[in-house]
Formats: structure tokens, C-alpha cells, sequence
């Protein structure tokens, strides 16, 4: 009786044609996921379209949350644990009008200095301009090469500017005066979606402590209790860390809007006082935000004297230095608990990457991305059973790591 024998030589041949077998088709798969991803992105654009106020009003609680705990807290106090739901929808009522108030100040005291401004600013340039040439030509009318410079810099200046004005600013406007009424319905479906979404911040507001509970049955009712504890341990580090950062520019753009204030009035800067608005404002976006604030303060201040504008330039310059190496890093490091070092190569590097966004977002996600490999790193040490290293790090650095003994 014959028995077919197996070649266990043809083994290794299979194996190998399922693995390349199995290497072409997860090529197929990425190039035709790399080819599709205009359309995935298109799609994704489309459902935060659609989502955009649900994402306005999210944002709005969340930077509201805190103000609303503040003021829940104190109703709850005022009548003694009695009525909840009264002094909760105290709470949310006092907030949500606390925000719009503070918000319709701001627009009250700034847009109508602005627009005076920016009209003064147009009205006085051909005299402010003349000014300057008599000045220089007072000034430096001795020195021919000076002058001469001077009035070849200033005849190109001018050449240039003409230049512009006809070749690129008229056809803009032309272009903005035609999309006007494309204009105005963006601006329609933008105060739309932000109703819509200060609606959506006031139902997220009275059910914040709801949802909160919700997510945390949704996590332990998917995870293992161990690793349920660990995410959950990481979301609330999370939220104290973006939480902190905010608090933290805040109260850095505050401190820099007042410090700007008095060296207006003491060096009497024109229009101090929405001068100190518009760089209090822009500082909150980190590294270059006393840039962006600057440059338009300086021409507001130019319209008024071109010698207090250089001033002024050199008095930004050093308020930018000081909140940049010392106001910025003390509090945004004591805030989130990262050192001044990686606050600047937190906000260097996620700049690069994504921009604006991402030095806005840059601290509290580096502060997260660090307290991970901490834990990590921690783990290790226990797990190699080297923990008299962390305790030494801790004792040569007062280090702050928390020594957590788990077991795997």
C-alpha cells in the first residue's frame, strides 16, 4: 500500500509565496489608499463643514467650563446645597453672558479707535510723507551722499508703491467689490454656525458633568479595568494640561497688554489704549505673537510721529524679550509643568510642522507627548528592576516624577 509522501521541501517556497503574495496586495492597498486620499480628505473637509458649529460650540464650553464652574460653585453656596438646577442654570446664564460681555468690549473699544485710525492714517500719509522729506532734507542737507541717498531710496519707495497700487491693489478691489455678496454670505453662514454654536456651548455646558460620566462608562465598559484606569488617568492629564495652557496665556496676555498700557502712558505713545489691545490680544499666540501685534501698532503710531513709532518699535522689541525669556516660560512651565527649554522646542517644533495651529496647540501637546514617555520610561525602570536610577534622578534634579510601583 503506497503512501504519498509530503515534500517538506516545498515548505519554505509556500511561505515565501504567501508572504510576497501578501507584500503586493498591502501595496495595492496603500497606493490605492494614497491615490483616494484627495477624496477621503474632501470628504473629512465636507463632515467638519457640516459639523463646524457642534465644533464651535465645543471650543466655547470648553474655554467657558472653568467660569462656569466658578459661578456653579458659588450659587451652590449661596443657597446652601438647596436647588441645583437653579443655581446650575444661574451658573450657565452668568457665564454665557460674562463671555459675550467681555467679547462686546473688547469690539466696543477697539473698532471704533481703529476706524479712526485707519482713516486718520489714509487722510494724513501725503503729509506725513512730506513731513519726512523735510526733515530729511533739514537734516542731512549738508551730507550730499546722504541726501542723495535718501531721495533715491525715497524716489524708489515711491515708483514702487505707485507701481503696486496699479498693477495689484486696483484690480484686488475691483475683485473684492465684485465678490461682495459672496463675501456677505460667508459672513451670514459664519454668524450662523457661531449662533448655532453658542446654542451648542449652552447644552454642553448644563450637561457637562453627564457626558463626563457617559465617557467614563463608554471606557470602562470597552476596556479592562487596569488599562480603563490608565486611560482615564491620561484624558484627565490631558484636560489639566490644555487647561493650564490656556489659564497660562491668559494671564501672560494679560500681564504683557498691562505692561504695554503703562509704557504707553509713561512714554505718552498715541493711542495707548488700543495699542495695548492689539498686543495684549495677539500674545496669545505664542513666539510670534508680539510680532504680529506689533507691526500694527507701530503704523497706528506712526500716523501721529514717526520718532515715537522708532521708539516705540524699540520698546516692543523689549517687551517681546522680556515676556519671551522670562514672563512666557515662568508661566506657561509652571502652568503645564514643562521647563522653559521645551516650551521654546515645544513651540519651534510644532510650528514648523503645522503652522499657526500648531504653535497655538505646541505646549500642552508636547506637556502630554512628555508625561507618556515618562510613564513609559518609568515602566521600564521597574520592569528592569532599576528604580534606585529614578530615585537618584529624582534626588540629584528634585525631580517631580511620582514613583508609581505596578506590576506587569
Amino acid at each position: 500500500m503506497g503512501m504519498v509522501m509530503k515534500n517538506p521541501e516545498k515548505k519554505p517556497y509556500l511561505y515565501w509565496m504567501l508572504a510576497g503574495f501578501g507584500a503586493i496586495s498591502l501595496s495595492v492597498i496603500f497606493f490605492f489608499l494614497l491615490y483616494r486620499l484627495q477624496s477621503v480628505g474632501e470628504v473629512l473637509e465636507k463632515i467638519v463643514d457640516i459639523l463646524r458649529p457642534f465644533v464651535y460650540g465645543g471650543v466655547i464650553a470648553y474655554l467657558l467650563r472653568p467660569m462656569c464652574n466658578w459661578y456653579s460653585d458659588g450659587f451652590r453656596q449661596l443657597m446652601k446645597g438647596k436647588h441645583d438646577r437653579l443655581a446650575e442654570a444661574l451658573a450657565i446664564t452668568c457665564c454665557m453672558v460674562t463671555g459675550l460681555l467681555v467679547v462686546y468690549l473688547l469690539i466696543i473699544m477697539i473698532a471704533p479707535q481703529l476706524y479712526y485710525s485707519a482713516a486718520s492714517l489714509w487722510n494724513t500719509i501725503p503729509q506725513k510723507v512730506d513731513q519726512l522729506v523735510a526733515w530729511a532734507t533739514e537734516t542731512f542737507g549738508e551730507n550730499e551722499i546722504v541726501l542723495n541717498y535718501f531721495n533715491a531710496s525715497y524716489q524708489a519707495v515711491y515708483s514702487t508703491l505707485d507701481k503696486w497700487a496699479e498693477e495689484t491693489l486696483v484690480p484686488q478691489v475691483s475683485n473684492i467689490v465684485s465678490g461682495v455678496g459672496l463675501g456677505v454670505w460667508k459672513v451670514l453662514l459664519f454668524l450662523k454656525d457661531l449662533l448655532i454654536g453658542l446654542i451648542v456651548a449652552v447644552y454642553l455646558l448644563a450637561s457637562r458633568k453627564k457626558f463626563s460620566r457617559q465617557g467614563v462608562m463608554v471606557i470602562r465598559s470597552v476596556l479592562k479595568p487596569r488599562w480603563a484606569d490608565l486611560v482615564l488617568e491620561e484624558i484627565a492629564y490631558i484636560d489639566k494640561m490644555f487647561g493650564g495652557f490656556i489659564d497660562g496665556k491668559l494671564v501672560d496676555s494679560a500681564i504683557i497688554g498691562v505692561l504695554c498700557y503703562i509704557g504707553c502712558m509713561v512714554f505718552k505713545f498715541p493711542n495707548a489704549l488700543l495699542v495695548s489691545a492689539i498686543v495684549g490680544v495677539t500674545n496669545v499666540i505664542p513666539f510670534f505673537g508680539p510680532f504680529i501685534g506689533a507691526i500694527p501698532s507701530i503704523l497706528l503710531i506712526l500716523i501721529e510721529s514717526p520718532i515715537k513709532a522708532l521708539w516705540f518699535s524699540l520698546f516692543a522689541l523689549a517687551l517681546q524679550q522680556l515676556d519671551g525669556n522670562v514672563i512666557g516660560p515662568k508661566i506657561l512651565g509652571d502652568h503645564t509643568g514643562v521647563s522653559s527649554f521645551w516650551v521654546l522646542f515645544s513651540i519651534l517644533l510644532f510650528g514648523g510642522l503645522w503652522g499657526l495651529v500648531g504653535m497655538i496647540v505646541a505646549v500642552p501637546l508636547f506637556a502630554v507627548i512628555y508625561d507618556i514617555i515618562k510613564r513609559l520610561v518609568h515602566r521600564g525602570l521597574v520592569k528592569n528592576d532599576c528604580v534606585e536610577v529614578l530615585k537618584q534622578y529624582n534626588e540629584d534634579y528634585n525631580g517631580v516624577e511620582s514613583e508609581q510601583s505596578s506590576e506587569n
